[in-house]
């Protein structure tokens, strides 16, 4: 089981930065552990050994290539959240704003993905909002995501019994986040309070098992509670 100590405002995030390209790595450490409230507890050049990486260093949140030489992004993010105990939340990092290892990250559990030459505030954003709980599912990729969707035959469409915990409501809910509204937005939609979509949000994730917002979208669609427009 991995140590994974709870978040407070004492304690800082703590962050594995995992990429074959040393400058990148390095560059990457060097920013975060600059940060207030970020420290950079190791790096590794490859997927290989990924799980006793995260082990010993114990890190909240892992920035992860997607293309490395002996064991891929996507595999070492497998290995990491399919590992027992509660593990760390994984960015996935890459050189392509639609590369097709992404989407089987995001549905493998990763809370998102961060292009490589986006400005340094918004690695330094990524990883606190990961951190927070919340994912990293920027306008960009949800539209990269539901064109991936889109593509696909549409065919008529089907019984699908895992969304039967949900109320109405909470599907109303799940619909506009699939749409890429916010808490602001949706809550302004349904006439209610901010914080009630929050706990809306929460109790979906909850009674659907799913770690984060991505893993919702991605629901939503493959259940088809969810159709791509256009």
């Amino acid at each position: 089981m991995f140590p994974h100590p709870p978040a407070d405002e004492d304690t800082p995030v703590r962050v594995l930065v995992v990429d074959d390209q040393s400058m990148i790595r390095a560059g990457f450490a060097a920013l975060l552990d600059a940060q207030p409230g970020l420290t950079v507890v190791g790096t590794a050049e490859d997927g290989l050994g990924i799980t006793d990486v995260v082990r010993r260093t114990r890190p909240d949140v892992v920035l992860m290539d997607i293309r490395m030489p002996k064991v891929n992004g996507l595999d070492a993010t497998r290995a990491i959240l399919e590992a027992p105990g509660e593990p760390p939340r994984v960015i996935m990092l890459t050189t392509f704003d639609a590369d097709e290892y992404v989407f089987a990250a995001l549905r493998a559990g990763a809370s998102g993905f961060l292009l490589k030459d986006s400005p340094p505030e918004e690695l330094v954003h990524a990883v606190r909002v990961v951190a927070a709980g919340d994912a990293l599912l920027a306008p960009k990729v949800t539209r990269a995501l539901i064109a991936d969707f889109a593509a696909r035959p549409v065919g008529p469409p089907r019984a699908d019994n895992s969304l039967t915990p949900l109320t109405e409501r909470e599907l109303d809910v799940m619909r506009l986040v699939a749409r890429g509204q916010s808490n602001s937005e949706i809550a302004g939609e349904l006439f209610v309070a901010e914080q009630t979509v929050k706990t809306h949000v929460s109790r979906i994730l909850g009674k659907l098992g799913l770690r984060d917002r991505t893993q919702m979208v991605i629901t939503a669609y493959e259940s088809g509670l969810v159709r791509p427009q256009g």
